[in-house]
């Protein structure tokens, strides 16, 4: 099952909040879409899907702090 992580996010920045997510579990997303928002005391910005598939699970809500390298997602 392809997990999605938040990346990197740059020098110093170690954690970001889910501000918005664009699918829901169980919706069929395509590689590239935007699958959620984030934000940072510095910037706002989309985290595009790296797989195609299911959006099976997600593991953070809306509101919720994510630390780099964290799941957020399966896609099957």
């Amino acid at each position: 099952m392809p997990e999605v992580v938040l990346p990197s996010l740059g020098e110093g920045i170690e954690k970001a909040t889910l501000t918005y997510w664009y699918f829901k579990q169980g919706d069929k997303i395509s590689q590239k879409d935007d699958l959620a928002e984030f934000t940072t005391d510095k910037a706002t910005f989309n985290l595009p899907s790296p797989f195609s598939g299911i959006l099976s699970k997600v593991f953070f809500n809306e509101g919720d702090t994510v630390k780099v390298g964290e799941k957020i997602a399966i896609i099957e």
